[in-house]
């Protein structure tokens, strides 16, 4: 993987900021994680996983969209 490319790398997100800008529970955030109605974390570590800033900013976005629908 080539680092001159210029393009920018994701940001993530570690689960209290997901938590602070979402406004779910941690368990409400499990829940729809499972569910597949919320981005999967990717994995770091054996014992750390962050979200991709870009895939949770989707997820509010059409939270906000799905409101002006119905």
């Amino acid at each position: 993987m080539s680092t001159t490319t210029g393009s920018a790398l994701p940001r993530l997100l570690r689960l209290p900021e997901v938590l602070k800008i979402t406004g779910l529970s941690k368990a409400a955030l499990y829940r729809a994680t499972a569910a597949g109605t919320f981005p999967k974390p990717v994995k770091l570590t054996e014992r750390s996983s962050a979200w991709v800033a870009g895939e949770v900013e989707t997820w509010i976005h059409q939270r906000i969209e799905s409101r002006s629908a119905a």
